[in-house]
């Protein structure tokens, strides 16, 4: 192996330059060519490739986003398709791809390690939502932006006794609306994955005002509902000044959080060195701290497994006697 490409695929996540980085530094320590495919797997098929070195990635561990760009490309599970990508990376001389990005990206990979193009994934996206792994590049980052503005929005409920309703993202998983939803204070948080009871919720903030609380949050994930459609559910069992918030693509931007430098970088070694000892369809999770693989073809047949006493926790502090 000479000369190896690096993609970044799917949603952008905060972390993805600093895992880009640890690729390129990494892999140049060990006398490899490093390229950057641009816009993802559209890139790689239309082979727009630049060569990095590492001055071109020095400065970017602290910059959020991808400097790489990123697009979707459904088209890319067309085997034609598949076969045009890994005729573009012969033609170049590289001789294994890193992938980073979401479940999508991850059959990219294992296509590309099908057709003799050895390829690792690296779990990058803000829904924490991939199996075999408690950690995925850009999660923490967008945990801690939603918390912010949650904070900031709580500053505007108290002024006015107001019930704010907070979507935030994750898709069909609830990782990011539970540690957030923890980390806010939130009088109630609603997943997908449990059923949720909205008389209850109500009843929640009723008796925080009856005690004398000037304000409620109720964090809701993406995949349950809309804000507003919570909203309109909540004051069916009450008569609250309510207003619905959606933080959107907020959650993606920003500069990376420790964790997500330090995991970025780390997942980004580990995967250099996977190749170099002639791995190929596998993803790199993190368990129990600790960087571990799995074939990625078994990824597609688990659910991710999230962390639910978050949501326990929260339920007890709000429960009402």
């Amino acid at each position: 192996m000479k000369r190896i490409g690096i993609l970044t695929s799917g949603g952008d996540a905060p972390g993805m330059n600093a895992a880009v980085r640890a690729v390129t530094k990494t892999a140049i320590h060990h006398g490899l060519e490093v390229f950057g495919i641009r816009y993802g797997f559209a890139g790689l098929v239309a082979g727009d490739f630049i060569p990095l070195t590492t001055a071109d990635v020095d400065h970017k561990i602290n910059l959020g986003g991808t400097f790489l760009y990123s697009a979707r490309f459904p088209e890319f599970a067309q085997e034609e398709v598949q076969k045009k990508g890994a005729e573009q990376l012969r033609k170049h001389g590289i001789d294994a791809v890193i992938v980073i990005g979401g479940d999508g990206s991850y059959h990219g990979a294992l296509a590309l390690t099908r057709l003799g193009i050895n390829s690792i994934g690296l779990p990058g996206t803000i829904d924490n939502d991939i199996p075999y792994t408690e950690y995925t590049i850009g999660y923490d980052t967008a945990s801690t932006t939603a918390m912010d503005a949650i904070d900031k929005i709580r500053d505007t409920a108290s002024s006015h006794h107001r019930v704010f309703i907070v979507n935030v993202m994750g898709r069909g998983c609830g990782d990011l609306a539970m540690r957030v939803g923890l980390a806010s204070g939130a009088d109630g948080i609603v997943i997908p994955e449990r059923p949720y009871d909205v008389k209850k919720i109500a009843e929640t903030l009723k008796h925080g005002f009856a005690e004398g609380k000037d304000h409620g949050i109720v964090v809701v994930a993406e995949g349950v509902m809309t804000a507003e459609e919570f909203r309109e559910e909540l004051l069916k069992y009450g008569d609250f000044d309510a207003r619905a918030n959606v933080l959107a693509h907020m959650q993606r931007g920003g500069s990376p959080t420790v964790e997500d430098r330090v995991n970025a970088t780390k997942m980004g070694n580990y995967a250099v060195n996977l190749l170099l000892n002639g791995k190929g369809g596998l993803a790199v999770g993190m368990e129990h701290g600790e960087l571990n693989t799995h074939d990625i073809l078994d990824l597609f047949e688990a659910k991710h497994q999230g962390d639910f006493t978050l949501l326990d926790v929260n339920d007890e502090m709000t429960k009402l006697d």
